[in-house]
């Protein structure tokens, strides 16, 4: 890891691992190499974000309202919490996405923190070259977040043991990483950090 590179967990979130309303089959899987992969950028000196779905309860990414999913990750709620085993240190800075209820908001790079300023400029602040990304889903918001920080001019690298899709089509995951890695996104796992 260089010394201005960064962590981003995306969306380990209770409704997307099991038990939850958009479950990802073995969503929690990632918690343990996601974990790791922490203690690994904290130990370092380095940054550590983490992604969220944050929905409106009237959002037409729902199937309610038209969109293509259930109703999940509404603000303030329990799915919406990060999973309780993933130990995210307590400087993590939270981007918040999906809180426009015209957008579906699958990548990081449509949130913000709290303060209102956007992943890009968060990352921009801290000095941030490269970007590795973990979490939830492989084919969605990792995909997305993963291709838009390429396209902003960052070496991006995802962590394969620490990702997992919900294939809603057979092999919609697998086709996410080959197209990750056709755009320049390096694939490597945890233990190669």
């Amino acid at each position: 890891m260089e010394k201005k590179s960064a962590l981003l967990v995306v969306d380990v979130q209770n409704d997307f691992c099991p038990g939850g309303a958009l479950q990802v089959p073995d969503g929690d899987r990632v918690v343990e190499p996601i974990n790791r992969a922490v203690q690994r950028f904290v130990a370092a000196g380095l940054p550590v974000l983490a992604s969220r779905d944050w929905h409106l309860p009237v959002s037409r990414h729902f199937r309610n309202m038209g969109g293509s999913w259930p109703v999940h990750c509404l603000q303030g709620t329990e799915g919406a919490a990060f999973h309780p085993a993933l130990r995210l240190p307590g400087d993590t800075l939270v981007i918040s996405k999906g809180t426009d209820p015209e957008m579906d908001g699958y990548s990081a790079f449509e949130g913000v923190a709290d303060d209102g300023r956007s992943l890009k400029s968060l990352l921009e602040s801290l000095g941030v070259q490269y970007l590795f990304i973990a979490g939830l889903a492989t084919d969605y918001c990792v995909l997305f977040t993963a291709l838009e920080a390429q396209r902003s001019g960052l070496t991006v690298t995802v962590l394969t043991d620490a990702v997992a899709g919900v294939d809603v089509l057979p092999g919609d995951s697998v086709r996410a990483l080959e197209e990750m890695a056709s755009a320049g996104v390096r694939l490597i796992v945890v233990d190669e950090l």
